[in-house]
């Protein structure tokens, strides 16, 4: 029985209250609102498990409410964009974005989309152990990743992908294989999207990430995790 809480955010009321009614039927407790700033507070004071977040917003823009989101919360958030931009995408999987979705949509889709990334955050693997890649160390049961034991914030979506990597040290993945894992579903522009996400790791856990000791390109397939130990 689902029982998550979902906050959708969005300017048009009447496409709100269409995924307000297919998120009810399949039993989530829907938040709704109208503008960037009700939405911080309403995401402040409920504490949603999901955000689904419209770009073009009064007020601040769902841009800008994203930023301010991942100041200190990982709470998954999936982009609702008007039109099919790939600048758009980029730059909210940039910010933090687990996932986007073009506008016109399905309910239907946008329903099924969110039960995957509520599944993937919810379905971490209750390991005890750490896994210690150099500097850096993933704690896969309590969902932490540190270096030289400072925190490091990484999205859901980004922790997935850097938990496969550091539990597979020198296995070199594509982006297709990542996203499929990660995502647990391929979509359009798979590419860019993984890119992006590495990108955003490479920022928080490299000392120059655009010479990455950690989080290496194979050019011409994809990434893997060097692992000091193993590789020195």
């Amino acid at each position: 029985m689902i029982n998550n809480t979902v906050l959708i955010v969005d300017d048009d009321k009447k496409i709100a209250d269409l995924l307000k009614a297919y998120f009810t039927k399949e039993n989530f407790t829907v938040l709704t609102s109208y503008d960037g700033i009700d939405a911080l507070l309403a995401i402040k004071t409920h504490k949603p498990d999901l955000v689904i977040l419209d770009l073009m917003l009064p007020g601040i823009d769902g841009f800008e409410l994203l930023k301010r989101l991942r100041k200190d919360s990982n709470i998954p958030v999936i982009m609702l964009t008007a039109r099919d931009e790939e600048t758009d995408k980029l730059i909210g999987l940039e910010i933090g974005a687990d996932d986007y979705i073009a506008k016109p949509f399905s309910p239907r889709e946008v329903v099924a989309r969110a039960k995957v990334v509520l599944r993937r955050v919810n379905s971490f693997q209750d390991f005890s152990k750490e896994v210690k890649v150099g500097e850096i160390t993933v704690d896969l049961k309590k969902y932490e990743v540190k270096k030289n034991g400072r925190l490091i914030e990484l999205t859901p979506i980004e922790f997935k992908i850097f938990e496969l990597l550091c539990q597979n040290p020198g296995q070199v993945y594509s982006r297709l294989q990542i996203i499929e894992k990660v995502q647990g579903y391929e979509f359009d522009g798979y590419d860019r999207t993984v890119d992006a996400h590495i990108k955003n790791i490479r920022k928080k856990i490299e000392e120059n990430p655009q010479k990455p000791e950690y989080l290496v390109t194979v050019f011409g397939i994809g990434y893997k995790l060097v692992c000091p130990e193993i590789e020195s």
